[in-house]
């Protein structure tokens, strides 16, 4: 039986890190989403700069979802906080 990294969310939609392997793959891509804003910010072309974030952030926030999707016990649905 797999570890899951992630759990779910007791109230909305999606999870919440629940295992070190979570954290890391969380702090990661926020990190790393934080790295490609901060570099467009230095290219003097505004069409660089645009490339880098439309190419950079999609690269880095999808495996990060699917990742987290696939690691998550019993998957993603609305919860309102009720135990169902």
């Amino acid at each position: 039986m797999p570890r899951y990294w992630f759990r779910q969310k007791t109230f909305g939609y999606g999870a919440t890190p629940n295992t070190w392997q979570g954290w890391l793959l969380t702090i990661a891509s926020a990190l790393l989403t934080i790295g490609i804003i901060v570099a467009a910010e230095f290219m003097r072309d505004d069409a660089t700069r645009l490339m880098l974030i439309a190419v950079g952030l999609p690269l880095v926030l999808i495996p990060t979802v699917l990742i987290t999707h696939a690691k998550t016990e019993g998957g993603w649905r609305w919860r309102a906080g009720n135990n169902d």
